[in-house]
């Protein structure tokens, strides 16, 4: 039953996991997730990308310092022509792919043709100069026949909208070549590509177009995308093929055991193979910003640079000139050049690093989503604060150190999700325990601050369940003292003297009942009832309280001396203590509660503090009490019969523990024994005998008790069949 106390906890725990699940099963969409796990994979990819530079790939850049030698973009193809001749010819590139198309013929040859027709068309040299030199003006062929040099990829673009403009390369699978595994493949219905001239005359053609994520960020690239059922390959893609000569094939990978399946693009060039998703796209394995040597177009054309930066390398042709400049928003940066993503691709396809999400990934997280959610949901509530934290942390250290384990293999699995469910779990129950014990501190506090010293309190408080103010039935060693003479006492004070000198005394008092880890009952003037064993259990509650009484008349003893100092009158205490199961718990009306004791053992206690008066003896205890106490020494006062109670019962007061009392008290208490022996067996003269030398010796109101007894039987005998019990027939 005690379990239940969790329900609530558990349940909003479970609600939280259910919400988590559904979001890691694709069913709610939860955007801040989304975001956190974007950024889980940009801090994975920073932490971990190479800083190296690779240098078999070069970006040649149409750069500022270009455009002030060569003149503003764009150039004549001329120029370009010239460019290509230059990087085959001198530096024996490997391929070039240009990050730029050319839809628009050079504006050179039709502006002279425009000029022969119309200003200049009654002008018979210009006619004539004009047909001898258009096959020098055609730079548009000029620049294709360089594009024939050696292996050249021209850039395009798709459009979502219908309009096309030149021409596009063949496609790199026809339509249905890959049997439905394009299905999910973006489709464009419009173009911007090449003049037809210059794509035949090129090695191929590839898209340029970048995949954002839904923040705006680059972190995959679409490597094939569909256009009137075929499909064609990105920029990367048909530059590092063109570089190889490589044909393109693809492979239906199934992930093992779950049935599940991704796309991998196959290159018939050393086994290189790249990786996809659904949607034709592959994760950009980014280099530490900038991972590839930039060199001006300026610089290539004038032959500036060493022959070794740029032989037998890919070469992507881009720009980075204000105004020109194709800037990306990357995990790297928020301006990152387009053409350096280009070049990423390419050097992640050499070294075969592209990474991807395996297929059955977004079915295992939502598995161990629920396994987790429901364990932690169920755990975490019975766990202390410490263990629960604990167990997340380690939970989470485990999922952070197999996520970098498959990251390192290739594998990019979700992690924000995982994340948040054990972190909110643990965060949820802390939360909830710290609040929830708040309160029961509070509760504790004030069901209890009142009645028990305060490190009880503090100790109670770490298990608030496992206590309350339920009555029950409890054994429970229970403690009445009294001063004696207080009324005429108070009569001889004024009233704030009289309450001062009652705080002082109770508090005092007090201070001792809780330093033995006594509960205060109530005070009733003078009088102090307090118990102990309730409501913390108390193996020792026998002890305890029989301690705090002696240490009670201690305590009283010096501060009598302060009272003195005052010109207080001293006082003294009568302490009854007796054992016996009693029931505790929270009682009274509906007007008025109290946490109390009641029963036999209570009354008895009281009398036992009633009777202290009649033997001199500051405290008695019951014969329960002393039978609990095997290594305390007491003396045997009396075996009496109280009001209200039928059955006799043996008193005795308290000397102290074995091997703390000197010996002349032991020896007193020793030779009082005997005399109480006599005395039960009507020996009157042996029992007054010992009693005249023990008085002797110390003048105690006990032995004289006990001697004016002796002198009352002679006179008045009792039946042989007395039992020694006396009988006191007042409170």
């Amino acid at each position: 039953m005690r379990g239940w106390r969790y329900a609530p906890r558990v349940l909003l725990s479970l609600l939280l996991a259910a919400v988590l699940v559904l979001h890691a099963a694709g069913v709610v969409r939860i955007d801040a997730l989304k975001r956190l796990e974007a950024w889980s994979y940009d801090t994975r990819l920073l932490l971990t990308m190479p800083h190296t530079v690779d240098p078999r790939v070069v970006i040649v850049n149409i750069d500022e310092a270009s455009l002030k030698q060569l003149g503003r973009w764009p150039w004549s193809r001329d120029k370009l022509a010239a460019l290509v001749d230059t990087l085959f010819d001198k530096y024996a590139v490997a391929a070039i792919g240009f990050d730029v198309v050319f839809a628009e013929p050079d504006p050179s040859l039709p502006v002279l043709e425009h000029l022969a027709t119309t200003q200049l068309r009654t002008h018979p040299d210009f006619a004539k100069t004009l047909k001898n030199a258009r096959s020098l003006l055609d730079f548009d062929a000029r620049f294709a026949a360089s594009l024939h040099k050696g292996p050249t990829v021209l850039g395009y673009y798709f459009t979502p909208y219908t309009g096309t403009a030149g021409v596009l390369p063949a496609p790199v699978f026809a339509a249905g070549a890959m049997h439905g595994q394009d299905r999910a493949f973006p489709t464009n219905l419009g173009y911007g590509a090449n003049l037809p001239a210059l794509q035949a005359n090129a090695a191929g053609g590839g898209f340029f177009n970048m995949l954002a994520d839904f923040d705006g960020v680059t972190r995959r690239m679409q490597l094939l995308q569909k256009y009137q059922g075929a499909d064609y390959e990105a920029l990367s893609l048909a530059t590092l093929r063109a570089a190889f000569s490589a044909p393109l094939t693809f492979a239906q990978v199934n992930e093992t055991g779950l049935g599940k399946s991704y796309t991998r693009l196959v290159l018939d060039a050393d086994g290189l193979s790249v990786p996809l998703n659904q949607h034709g796209a592959a994760y950009v394995p980014y280099r530490a910003y900038s991972g590839y040597q930039y060199v001006s177009a300026a610089d290539v054309l004038a032959r500036r640079i060493s022959p070794a930066v740029l032989e037998n390398t890919i070469v992507l042709v881009g720009a980075t000139a204000p105004g020109l400049l194709d800037l990306r928003v990357t995990p790297l940066a928020k301006s990152y050049p387009g053409v350096e993503i280009h070049a990423n691709l390419i050097s992640g396809m050499l070294d075969n690093t592209i990474r991807y999400t395996p297929a059955w990934a977004a079915d295992a997280q939502t598995l161990v989503a629920l396994v987790l959610g429901v364990l932690l949901a169920l755990v975490l509530p019975r766990l202390t604060p410490v263990r629960g934290a604990l167990l997340s942390l380690l939970l989470v250290a485990t999922l952070l150190a197999s996520n970098y384990w498959a990251w390192e293999h290739k594998w990019v699995l979700p992690l924000a999700t995982l994340l948040v469910l054990i972190l909110g779990l643990m965060l949820l129950n802390m939360a909830w325990g710290f609040f929830a014990e708040t309160r029961a501190r509070r509760q504790i506090t004030g069901l209890f601050g009142q009645y028990v010293p305060p490190e009880l309190v503090d100790e109670m408080s770490q298990d608030p369940s496992r206590f309350n103010m339920r009555s029950e039935s409890k054994e429970l060693t229970i403690l009445f003292s009294d001063v004696r003479g207080f009324t005429s006492i108070s009569e001889g004070l004024s009233p704030q003297q009289l309450s001062d000198l009652l705080n002082e005394f109770l508090s005092a008092m007090t201070q001792v009942i809780h330093q033995h880890q006594g509960t205060i009952d109530k005070y009733m003037g003078d009088c102090i009832m307090a118990f102990w064993g309730a409501p913390m259990d108390n193996p020792h509650h026998v002890r305890d309280a029989v301690l705090a009484g002696m240490d009670m008349q201690a305590a009283l003893t010096e501060l009598n001396k302060t009272f003195v100092a005052k010109g207080w009158p001293e006082l003294h205490v009568g302490v009854g203590i007796n054992t016996g199961t009693v029931s505790v718990g929270n009682m009274g009306s509906q007007f008025r509660m109290a946490y109390t004791v009641m029963g036999d053992v209570v009354n008895l206690a009281s009398r036992l503090e009633g009777i202290t008066k009649f033997y001199g003896a500051p405290v008695v205890v019951g014969e329960d009490t002393r039978a609990a106490l095997p290594d305390m020494n007491f003396i045997e006062l009396d075996l009496v019969r109280v009001k209200g109670k039928d059955k006799p019962v043996a008193i005795f007061q308290p000397l102290g523990l074995n091997g703390q009392i000197d010996a002349g008290t032991l020896i007193m208490a020793q030779k009082f024994a005997l005399a109480l022996a006599a005395y039960r067996g009507q020996r009157w003269d042996e029992a007054e005998t010992l009693l005249h030398e023990l008085t002797s010796a110390s003048h105690v109101k006990l032995y004289e008790l006990y001697l004016e007894r002796i002198v009352y039987l002679r006179q008045n005998p009792p039946l042989a069949s007395w039992d020694g019990v006396w009988v006191y027939e007042s409170k």
